[in-house]
């Protein structure tokens, strides 16, 4: 099922997108228990919205084999990890900002995962019952601070650099799923997620030993290879099969 998050005539509420692109609308909470109503309402006239509010995002760092090759970098012994803040976040058709702060920014084409419910240690076998569902995620990333800094902060955490969504899907393998990402309809990065040096799974067991996720929370998973720079008025797209499509806009 997709699951989404939506607003129509001020009111903003959760469904589920079927295959024509109607949207059935639910009560109750997708992370628990939700029922289904007799409400639909068309994809196109509704405005779709961030598929979850997350406290926390937790990111991967180097985690796809052709990326490492591209880079010529040793592979990880572990994941290397970091944090975007909730208020980074931006859902589909949202425009990212350029801050002035920053000579170059950089796309980085995600697939994330939600969590469903709190986790705290959980061993690799527990972890699917824990995750609601997988989604699109754009790393957007302020590659010159990145470097001047010598750390992630500054540069992963600027007020519209977390765009997620469009839908939570949870009923794909996320292991061998086709992650694309097009730059003004240019085809930018291609790769599948099969390329993952740690598996989701692992991800989410190593996290979880570190830090307690909370429903709703999210996890990205890493980039492929051909990361690279947005100008102002550049349309970004993450496409990831099974999943959809996630398309913002760069301006000041």
């Amino acid at each position: 099922m997709k699951f989404v998050r939506f607003r129509k005539d001020a009111k903003i509420q959760l469904g589920i997108l079927n295959e024509n692109d109607k949207i059935r609308a639910i009560q109750g909470d997708i992370k628990t228990d939700y029922e289904l109503t007799e409400e639909y309402y068309d994809l196109a006239n509704v405005e779709l919205l961030t598929p979850c509010q997350p406290s926390k995002i937790i990111c991967v760092g180097l985690n796809y084999l052709d990326h490492a090759k591209e880079l010529n970098m040793e592979l990880p012994e572990e994941p290397v990890i970091f944090m975007k803040p909730s208020t980074s976040v931006i859902g589909p058709e949202d425009e990212i900002n350029y801050p002035q702060m920053s000579s170059q920014v950089d796309y980085e084409a995600e697939i994330a995962v939600v969590m469903k419910k709190e986790a705290k240690d959980l061993t690799i076998e527990e972890v699917e019952d824990y995750i609601l569902g997988y989604t699109c995620f754009n790393d957007v990333t302020a590659r010159d601070l990145q470097t001047k800094d010598g750390q992630w902060t500054r540069a992963k955490s600027f007020d519209t650099f977390s765009p997620l969504g469009p839908v939570i899907v949870n009923d794909i393998n996320p292991n061998e799923l086709k992650i694309q990402l097009y730059q003004n309809d240019s085809l930018k990065q291609d790769s599948n997620t099969s390329q993952m040096i740690f598996s989701i799974k692992e991800i989410i067991s190593f996290i979880s030993q570190i830090m307690t996720l909370n429903p709703g929370d999210v996890i990205a998973t890493g980039t492929p290879p051909g990361v690279g720079e947005v100008k102002l008025s550049d349309k970004i797209e993450v496409k990831i099969e099974g999943i959809g499509s996630l398309v913002n806009t760069i301006t000041k």
